[in-house]
């Protein structure tokens, strides 16, 4: 089994709507990333549309072999390549979806399961949330999870993801300053939850958030790659850039024996507790 994995985030600032600028912006960080030996790589949520659609979604949405996500997979080559999309389900019906691309194939798809509809959030109104968890295989026996933004907002679903013994979740985001409310902190509250999954069940964590504006809102950026004991291994700045490490397997085994959450977790007792 491969003992190490260089994983990045790739923090951008996607133009509303511009599905083709925003796709050959993906396509020079995809190769940077290929330059720097990276194989696993993240986009923010809805990388490739912008985030306040509304209606707009119907001029962006694409079904999940269509040509652009084909492309995007052909020059991913061998690196798995995590990016965002609206997904045409079917005749008024889209999701706020995630294409897992490499080797020139749709690996999987992820549909957001927990659509956010409060403060400045209006993701029920628009979008048809999912209804399974995502877990693709990697390099030599490395695996990945895949949540968006508000799934990590539900623990029961990273607790469910983290039942499948990924060794990293992959977490794009869209988060803005103040979009929740003036009290709450995007920005702090991130951090402390990110670190608390990640410490809890020695998981690896890939955050990709966006940096810049859209419209009247402000993304803040704080894209960051977090080891298994919680520990920030990279943290972007306030730019478009690539956050890079390496993760180790075997750090990973070692901070899972120190805290052993997945091993304890008692499912079926869970189960029964929530029927």
């Amino acid at each position: 089994m491969q003992e190490t994995l260089t994983v990045a985030a790739a923090q951008i600032n996607p133009e509303l709507g511009e599905i083709t600028n925003n796709a050959e912006q993906h396509r020079d960080w995809i190769s940077t990333a290929r330059q720097n030996g990276v194989e696993c790589l993240v986009f923010p949520e809805l990388s490739l549309t912008g985030y306040a659609l509304g209606p707009a979604i119907l001029d962006v949405a694409c079904l999940r072999n269509s040509e652009l996500l084909l492309d995007l997979a052909a020059v991913s080559g061998s690196m798995q390549t995590v990016v965002g999309f609206v997904e045409h389900i079917s005749p008024g019906e889209y999701a706020n979806a995630l294409a897992i691309l490499r080797h020139g194939k749709v690996v999987a798809v992820h549909r957001k399961l927990h659509l956010p509809t409060y403060g400045g959030l209006e993701e029920g109104k628009w979008f048809t949330s999912g209804s399974s968890l995502t877990c693709t295989g990697l390099q030599q026996g490395w695996q990945t999870s895949h949540l968006i933004c508000a799934d990590l907002w539900n623990p029961a679903l990273v607790h469910a993801a983290a039942l499948e013994r990924p060794d990293i979740l992959c977490a794009p985001i869209n988060s803005a300053s103040g979009i929740v409310s003036a009290e709450f902190s995007n920005e702090n509250n991130w951090m402390l939850t990110l670190r608390f999954y990640a410490m809890m069940y020695g998981l690896p964590i890939v955050m990709a958030n966006r940096y810049g504006a859209e419209g009247s809102h402000h993304f803040w950026g704080g894209s960051c790659i977090l080891g298994p004991r919680g520990e920030l291994l990279a943290m972007a700045e306030d730019k478009d850039m690539l956050v890079v490490a390496e993760l180790s397997r075997l750090e990973i085994a070692r901070a899972r024996l120190d805290c052993p959450t997945l091993r304890n977790a008692n499912t079926p007792l869970v189960q029964r507790l929530l029927s």
